[in-house]
């Protein structure tokens, strides 16, 4: 895997670790202010949250395995596959919550699966 690749990819991984961490464990304090949700509709939308939350967590182990696994055709297909998923995720929540979402999640995971397929 080409090192501009591997860095990329690793920035989305941290970027899905946080964004689990807030979904998760830090949505009562944290996630609800960066979300911008009163106390009341974090409590209304917590289980939803957490459940995305665990989805995003498929994603970062997704990227985890790409970038640890022994064989480079399997790890280059979990890259591949992890970053099409966070691409897409992205524009669906660009359309649906937040065009923020498409700056956050899908410009660097397209960023890295142009370089990973150049």
């Amino acid at each position: 895997m080409p090192f501009a690749a591997k860095l990329v990819t690793i920035v989305v991984l941290l970027i899905h670790v946080y964004i689990v961490l807030l979904e998760t464990v830090l949505f009562r304090t944290r996630g609800r202010r960066v979300f911008g949700l009163t106390a009341e509709k974090a409590e209304i939308v917590q289980p939803a949250m957490s459940n995305q939350g665990c989805y995003n967590g498929f994603l970062v182990a997704a990227l985890a395995l790409g970038l640890l696994y022994p064989d480079a055709a399997v790890a280059r297909a979990f890259n591949l596959f992890g970053l099409a998923c966070v691409a897409v995720a992205g524009i669906w929540g660009a359309a649906t919550v937040s065009t923020r979402i498409l700056f956050v999640q899908t410009v660097p995971a397209v960023v890295g699966l142009a370089l990973l397929l150049a």
